[in-house]
């Protein structure tokens, strides 16, 4: 099934609270597997700013990388494999198997150096292939149809 198709069915919203945050990097895929790009969009987020789940799901991971604090919301329901949305730097606020509803504190945001202001890092995988994760407020590319 397409992921679009799947994302209809979830409640979804901004993983910061409102309004809107800033995009401060947009998402830019990789043209392979290691080129460079940007895997997920940066939204601008003072230290210490609350991370929202956008979505139910389960947390599958909760801890450093690479000197950095992530977390990975998995996302029922969203075919084989499953949606992960992922979130860096932060401080985690629940743990590894907890089961979240949309709007739930996940997290809080850390001091990093992945922007030259504080931001929250967002990512979006199905299996190893990185996803915008604005589709998921989106739910999509919007087509215009015609009016007869």
């Amino acid at each position: 099934m397409h992921t679009t198709t799947l994302l209809l069915a979830l409640a979804l919203c901004w993983p910061l609270a409102p309004p809107a945050p800033d995009v401060v990097r947009p998402w830019q895929p990789p043209a392979t597997p290691y080129a460079p790009g940007h895997r997920g969009v940066d939204l601008a987020a003072p230290e210490g700013t609350t991370v929202h789940a956008p979505t139910a799901g389960t947390v599958t991971f909760a801890g450093p990388v690479g000197g950095r604090g992530v977390l990975t919301l998995t996302l029922p329901h969203t075919g084989t494999p499953p949606l992960r949305t992922t979130f860096t730097p932060v401080t985690p606020l629940v743990r590894p198997g907890t089961h979240v509803t949309a709007g739930t504190p996940l997290a809080r945001v850390a001091p990093g150096t992945h922007c030259p202001r504080s931001c929250l890092h967002w990512g979006l995988l199905r299996g190893r292939e990185y996803l915008d994760p604005l589709i998921l407020l989106r739910g999509g590319r919007s087509r215009l149809l015609p009016l007869h």
